[in-house]
């Protein structure tokens, strides 16, 4: 009976035991499996975080290259207008530049035009002038040469005539005595 007991005994301390074994076993996998857990969330949530700091980076360095991009067009095209409105204003001084010697070209052409048609004009009336004086003076001298020629037959017609007379006169003379 007291082997019987003892037997019991030690089944039951065996028993307890290997349930304590089990527990600790269950304990120490269950203690392993939580610590797995934690270290595989862990390496999850670092990895997130890696990643994430990645396309934060990426994301940044994606912004500054636009950024940068974007500056670099705007400087462009400052420099192209820049350019454009020079241009157009070097164009505008040439255009004007070439109205304003154009300008004094035409005003010196019709200055010279009217100087030499002045000049033509005095020197057609200075030579229609000339011809008039010329024109009178011919008018002139004809005239007084006319006058003369009349005078000079009026005289010898006198002279003729009184010649003729005395000569009657002497011929009267003559036959009268």
């Amino acid at each position: 009976m007291k082997k019987k007991r003892k037997e019991k005994k030690r089944k039951e301390k065996k028993r307890k035991e290997k349930k304590r074994k089990e527990k600790k076993r269950k304990e120490k996998k269950r203690k392993e499996k939580k610590r797995k857990e934690k270290k595989r969330k862990e390496k999850k949530r670092k990895e997130k975080k890696r990643k994430e700091k990645k396309r934060k980076e990426k994301k940044r360095k994606e912004k500054k290259r636009k950024e940068k991009k974007r500056k670099e067009k705007k400087r462009k095209e400052k420099k192209r207008k820049e350019k454009k409105r020079k241009e157009k204003k070097r164009k505008e001084k040439k255009r004007k530049e070439k109205k304003r010697k154009e300008k004094k070209r035409k005003e010196k052409k019709r200055k010279e035009k009217k100087r030499k048609e002045k000049k033509r004009k005095e020197k057609k009336r200075k030579e229609k002038k000339r011809k008039e004086k010329k024109r009178k003076e011919k008018k002139r001298k004809e005239k007084k040469r006319k006058e003369k020629k009349r005078k000079e037959k009026k005289r010898k017609e006198k002279k003729r005539k009184e010649k003729k007379r005395k000569e009657k006169k002497r011929k009267e003379k003559c036959n009268g005595v």
